[in-house]
Parts: structure tokens; C-alpha cells; sequence
């Protein structure tokens, strides 16, 4: 048994989460041995089969558009691929950019001149991006907060009566943006305008509801936008289909901010550079960025508050209330 590895080991050489390894087995994409114990135990072909999925979710792929893709079918691939090389010529435009400078304050020190720290401070960041500070609101005591380079995709989370809610709010107030309510109802006028991103989502397994026609339609707003539990209204599968569409969004877009509590909507092992967490702690503590490594300072707070849809299904409704 020395060439198979225990489920710890297996997600440890894979970089993800053992949760992850798991899910996988759920959706038939990997098959792992038993032990005479029952342990679960992952062969060099499991690892490799399972690198594989690592890698599609990586690109933006959900589940269900892996599992097509390993049983050899490529429907849905060319506007993942294509989602994914405007994003690399972004990168690459930034990169572009900064090579340019670093190449003009060269040139400067080469005649004499001498680049100022600010200069040489803006050598640090890529392409500096909207950034907003503002006093919290209550349930905070008034405490600054900042949120710097704002990423196109930016995730809320925090258990019940945190006040993510009002952060969410508050953001969307200084950035100029738009607060999405729970109450929200599909733009008649957007509906044509939807069709064909309904239809590629449907394709990914999701279900035509009325709640994913209401996001989409305020997803087509030209300013930044802030969504109140996004996976309202939606099931599992078209959860999984949401996020993937929006990880491949056209680079260029207003950024977006979700408030989640969903596992299949903030999954920890497939978020990317271009990904952001703001997690609420229980004690009113200031909001903060978490990193999704295990370790990471409240990393596991932050996962501790996240559930499957179903299980987030029996809490629906339950509001937190602090006297």
C-alpha cells in the first residue's frame, strides 16, 4: 500500500482541501480504493485524474462542465477559453504597462535623473485599482476601514448578526455601485439581452428560475454591483453554474461584490487571483481580507460559516437578532 496515499496526503500533494477530494467522489469524477479499514485511499492514477480537475477548475470551470470535459466532451469550452485568454491579455496589458515604466525610470537614472519614491512605490502594483475608506457602520464602534485594489470579484461572508449586511451596503455606497435586495425581480426590458447567457448556463446544468433571470438582468449594470446572498432563490447546480460564468466575465467589467454563506458559491479551492474574501468575524471585530490557504489568519472562521445549499436550505430565512 506504499504507492497509495491517504486522503490527507492526496489533497496535501494537490493543494486542495480534503472536502475537495471528497466532492469530487460525490460527483463520480474520482473513484478511490478502500482500506481493509474503510480509509479511503488515492492511487497514482486517482492523483492524476484528480490534478486534471484541479487544473479545468482552475480555468473557471464548475463541476458539471469537468465532468463533460473528462468523458470527452467539449461543448461549452471555446467561451470558457476564450473568457480566459481576455483575462491572460489583461494580465499581459498590465505587464506590458510596468516593463514600460521600470524601462522609463531606467532611462532617467541613465541621464541623471533620479526617480522619486512615489516612482518607485507604483513599481509594486501591476495597474492600481479602485479603492474606498470609510468609517463602519453600527454594528462596528466607527473604526476606519479600507479595501485596496479591488478585485473584479469580491465575496462577503460571515456567520449570522456579523454585519456583512451593512458592510455590503455601505461599500456599494462609496464605490457608486448598486445594492441588489433580496427582493428582486428580473428587468423586462433586460430579458432578450440574458437569453443567450441563460441558455449557456442551462447548458452547465443550471435551472431557468426566475431568481437567476433577476441577477443576470442586474448583472447587465454599468456600474459596480453589490449582490445580498446571491445564492438566493438558486439550487446547487445552478450555483456551481453561476460562479463559473462570473469567474470568466470579460476583464474590464465593474467589479462585482457577492454576500454568501454558500460553499458552492465561495469555494475555497477554485478561487483565483482575481478573487477577493471580506469575512465579518462573530465579535464585530473589523472586516478583513482571509487568504484561502488553511492556516492563513481566519481561514477557518471563514469556512467554519460556509454550508452545501442544502444545508444552508434549512436556515433560510432565520434572522439574527442582537438586542
Amino acid at each position: 500500500m506504499s504507492q497509495f496515499l491517504n486522503a490527507s496526503d492526496a489533497a496535501r500533494r494537490l493543494g486542495i482541501s480534503t472536502k475537495a477530494l471528497r466532492l469530487y467522489e460525490e460527483r463520480g469524477l474520482l473513484a478511490p480504493i478502500r482500506s481493509n479499514a474503510g480509509w479511503r485511499a488515492y492511487r497514482p492514477e486517482d492523483l492524476e485524474r484528480a490534478s486534471e480537475i484541479v487544473a479545468l477548475r482552475a480555468l473557471g470551470f464548475s463541476l458539471a462542465q469537468v465532468a463533460r470535459i473528462l468523458k470527452g466532451d467539449a461543448s461549452g469550452l471555446e467561451p470558457a477559453l476564450a473568457a480566459h485568454q481576455a483575462s491572460l491579455e489583461g494580465r499581459l496589458r498590465e505587464l506590458v504597462e510596468a516593463i514600460d515604466g521600470v524601462r522609463a525610470l531606467r532611462g532617467d537614472l541613465a541621464h541623471g535623473g533620479a526617480p522619486t519614491t512615489s516612482d518607485l512605490a507604483r513599481m509594486l502594483v501591476l495597474k492600481p485599482g479602485l479603492h474606498v475608506a470609510f468609517a463602519l457602520p453600527w454594528p462596528w464602534g466607527g473604526e476606519t476601514f479600507e479595501l485596496r485594489d479591488i478585485r473584479p470579484l469580491t465575496y462577503i461572508t460571515g456567520p449570522l448578526g456579523s454585519g456583512k449586511t451593512r458592510l455590503a451596503m455601505r461599500i456599494a455606497e462609496q464605490i457608486g455601485g448598486v445594492f441588489l435586495a433580496l427582493d428582486r425581480a428580473a428587468d423586462p426590458s433586460l430579458q432578450l439581452k440574458i437569453e443567450a447567457t441563460v441558455g449557456l448556463l442551462v447548458q452547465d446544468g443550471a435551472t431557468d428560475t426566475a431568481a437567476l433571470r433577476a441577477l443576470l438582468c442586474a448583472l447587465e449594470a454599468s456600474q459596480p454591483v453589490v449582490v445580498d446572498l446571491i445564492e438566493q432563490g438558486l439550487d446547487r447546480a445552478t450555483q456551481e453554474a453561476l460562479i463559473a460564468h462570473l469567474r470568466r466575465r470579460t476583464p474590464g467589467v465593474p467589479p462585482l461584490f457577492v454576500m454568501t454563506r454558500s460553499s458552492s458559491i465561495l469555494d475555497l479551492d477554485a478561487l483565483g487571483p482575481d478573487e477577493t474574501v471580506l469575512f465579518c468575524p462573530a465579535n464585530h471585530a473589523p472586516p478583513f481580507r482571509v487568504a484561502p490557504y488553511p492556516g492563513a489568519p481566519g481561514y477557518e472562521a471563514l469556512a467554519s460559516c460556509l454550508a452545501t445549499p442544502e444545508v444552508r436550505a434549512r436556515s433560510e430565512g432565520v434572522i439574527a437578532v442582537r438586542r
